[in-house]
Formats: structure tokens, sequence, C-alpha cells
């Protein structure tokens, strides 16, 4: 057993040679090959589907856990998926973006290709009995939600990725799908007003996606493969990017100004801090180096500093949703 091992890849994506790989266990190999450190991304979604039920009253820990166990393991599956399709594609070869940052299990050896199946086709089936569950108990529209999650962890590597619809495909999962969605299959109800109150936290990934794909442009370019940053180019995707960003904040108040929110939401701004101090980054040109006060996650650049903005803002929009509850309940009944 590694616990450290298992805090250390919830937190980043460990650099790792294949001797120690060989020591791990099976959850802390499990959580490296998935890139653990974003499913926190999709567990926050989750928390928040939960908020969103607890706020209409109709809250139930049964389906909540089902939902969040089963859109963690689907998010795992699309990462693994994503790994082995731009491998056995070509696409990770000649030391690739996504080899250089950490662990690419088949690019170093960690894991062959059968292996790599095996753990997508577990953690897959075990995300597919969380879904069939669902649509037992739930009922309703529950299929259809299970049979969109399935078509976005299928075909989001490709062709979405490659036609510039990665980052639609990514602003509608972690918001309307995952959050109204899961508010929709705890509750049994559906409402748009959900779905437009997920929009600020989903902007935030899709700002790391988008970040992601600045980073590796030229390389998605020379591959042919067609993401929406490749298409706008860096200076004007920089700028959509930190739009993504500040639109976050500005939706949040218009909800608290609507009257959907209350005015407990407004704690986001304890995020701006973060969002000043990585300012430089996204209003200037990549630089060819590594900064020398840069954290050691190089090549990542305006993807850390997407993700470390989207933690923050995440965590507080969390928090302002849980005091926005207590408020309604406790406060104005």
């Amino acid at each position: 057993m590694n616990p450290r091992m298992w805090l250390k890849a919830l937190q980043v994506v460990p650099r790792i040679e294949k001797d120690h790989w060989q020591r791990l266990d099976l959850i802390a190999r499990w959580l490296i090959a998935t890139r653990a450190v974003v499913l926190i991304m999709t567990f926050l979604s989750a928390v928040l589907s939960g908020l969103f039920a607890l706020r209409a009253g109709a809250f139930q820990w049964d389906l909540w856990l089902l939902v969040t166990l089963g859109l963690i393991l689907a998010h795992a599956t699309n990462n693994l998926l994503n790994d082995y399709t731009d491998y056995i594609r070509g696409v990770d070869a000649d030391n690739y973006y996504r080899a250089q940052y950490g662990p690419q299990p088949l690019v170093h050896g960690l894991l062959s290709k059968k292996e790599v199946l095996i753990y997508a086709v577990v953690t897959g089936l075990l995300a597919a009995a969380c879904g069939i569950s669902l649509v037992i108990l739930r009922g309703g529209h529950t299929l259809l939600l299970m049979g969109l999650g399935a078509f976005f962890v299928l075909f989001y590597t490709w062709p979405l990725k490659y036609i510039a619809l990665g980052e639609l495909a990514v602003l509608l999962v972690w918001g309307p799908l995952m959050i109204g969605g899961g508010y929709y299959v705890i509750t049994g109800s559906w409402s748009w007003q959900v779905v437009l109150g997920s929009l600020p936290y989903a902007l935030g990934v899709t700002g790391v996606i988008f970040g992601k794909h600045i980073d590796k442009l030229d390389m998605d370019r020379h591959r042919k493969i067609h993401t929406l940053p490749v298409v706008l180019g860096e200076t004007l995707s920089r700028r959509v990017l930190t739009g993504l960003l500040i639109l976050q904040y500005l939706l949040t108040v218009y909800l608290v100004i609507s009257g959907f929110f209350t005015p407990a939401l407004l704690v986001i701004v304890l995020a701006l801090p973060v969002f000043r101090q990585i300012w430089p980054i996204l209003s200037s040109p990549k630089p060819e180096q590594k900064p020398e006060d840069f954290p050691d996650v190089w090549p990542n650049y305006y993807v850390a500093a997407a993700f470390q903005h989207n933690r923050r803002f995440g965590i507080w929009f969390m928090l302002g949703l849980i005091a926005d509850v207590l408020l309604i309940k406790l406060v104005l009944p």
C-alpha cells in the first residue's frame, strides 16, 4: 500500500520511473494512469449537483453517491482511452506534449496496450454499473443522460478534439451534463436554472482544457489535431481563455443580481488574488524555456495557471453555495 503516493497523485501528476512504478500498489498505479489530479474537477461538479439538490429540498444520499462515483469513473475511463487512442494513432511519438509533463503509461513502458485496455474496460464497466443502477432507480431521462455521457467518453479524443469541438464538449459535460444531469438524477426534475448556475464552474474547467490546448498548439498543428486554439492561434486563444475566467465572475454576479443565488456566492471574489497572480501569464506569449521561478510542471504553462485558478474559484464557489443553502434553509424560509 502506498497512501503517500495516493495523496500525491491527487495533487500533481507524479514524475515516476519504471522501477518505482513496479513497486506501487494497484490503486497508486490506477490513480497515476488516470491522471487523478484532474478527477478532482469532476468530483467538485458532483458536489455542486448535490448542493443544488439539497437547495431544492430533494437530496438523496444513495443517488448522489452513485452519481459521484459514476462520473469519476467515467472521467477516468476517458483519460485512459485518451492515452490509448493517441498512442495507437502515433500522436504521442517523438516526445509529444503529453509525455513531457508526466508519465504516459504506454510511451514510458509502464503498461502494455493490453493492460491499459484492461484498466479502461474495468473502469468503464464500473462506471456503467453506476449508470445502470441510476437508470433503474430513477428512470425517466436518466438513460438519455447516460448515453450522452458515454458518447463524450468514447468520442472526445477522436473525433471531437480533432475538429475544434473538444472545448465545447468540456463546457457541456462539466456543466449541463454533470451538474444539471446529476441534479436531475438526484431530484427527478430538470432545471434550466441549475444548468445556468452550473456554468460559472464549467467555464473554469473549459479554461483548463483551453489552456492545455494552447500549451501544445504547435505540436497539435503539426499532427493535424485542430483544437480550437489551433484554429484561433495563440494570441486570440489567450484572450479567449482570459475571457472565460472573467466570465465566471460576471455570470455569478448576474445570478446573484437576478435573485437565483443569494449574495453568499459573492465569496468567489476571494479567488481574484489568484486571477491577478496568473494575469502576467495569460497576457504574454509562452516563453521558450521554463522560467526560473516556475513550478516543476513544465511544459504546462497556461493550463497550470488555469488549473490553479479553477481550483481556487471552484472551492470558493462550493463554499459560497453551501452558505447559500444554509441561508435559504435557516434564515430565509
